[in-house]
């Protein structure tokens, strides 16, 4: 039960900083989306609410580099074009106030960047992480490792900037015309 309540609380945490950043994720709402009691906040996580956002964005990087480990990777383009399938409905969401819950602990959440320095590196191995997935897709698809690495460093930015300009926006329009330049990059029909 302790470690159920604890995930139901990581989930938590991870939709509330997609929705709301970190600066605005409460113990409050992750109770209350959790279902946890109050007394699970400090029992699960000691270090209080930096514990619980690197353990969220932690999950939440590994969870989104088990999903593209699962990509085909026949061609690059096969690659590039189910990355894109597989991360429109994420930046759609980000359209309508949603966001990156491993981007969102990179951004100052008040408190002192000492404090942050372990939110930094859990997003740092995220990122690489995705980058080093995706480079292996490639590579296998017959990229040269320098070349997939390329590719795959502009793929995951191209996420991450998308969420941006997609929330700004309320549209996903800025995603679909840089979807249709990273098609660009890689040869194949379409």
């Amino acid at each position: 039960m302790a470690a159920d309540t604890r995930s139901r609380m990581i989930s938590a945490a991870i939709g509330l900083l997609q929705r709301h950043g970190l600066a605005a994720m409460s113990f409050t709402d992750v109770l209350a989306e959790s279902g946890a009691a109050r007394g699970a906040i400090y029992h699960h996580f000691p270090g209080g609410k930096q514990e619980l956002a690197f353990e969220a964005a932690r999950r939440n990087g590994e969870d989104v580099r088990g999903h593209l480990g699962e990509l085909p990777d026949r061609t690059p383009r096969d690659v590039v074009e189910a990355f894109l399938g597989n991360v429109r409905p994420v930046v759609l969401a980000s359209a309508g106030g949603g966001g990156c819950a491993v981007a969102a602990v990179t951004v100052d959440g008040g408190a002192p960047i000492a404090d942050q320095s372990g939110l930094l590196t859990v997003a740092a191995e995220a990122f690489t992480g995705w980058v080093g997935e995706l480079t292996g897709k490639l590579t296998h698809a017959g990229m040269s490792p320098s070349e997939a690495a390329d590719l795959a460093t502009l793929m995951v930015v191209t996420l991450e900037g998308a969420h941006i300009l997609c929330r700004a926006a309320g549209s996903v329009a800025p995603f679909d015309r840089a979807a249709a330049a990273l098609l660009g990059t890689v040869q194949g029909p379409g």
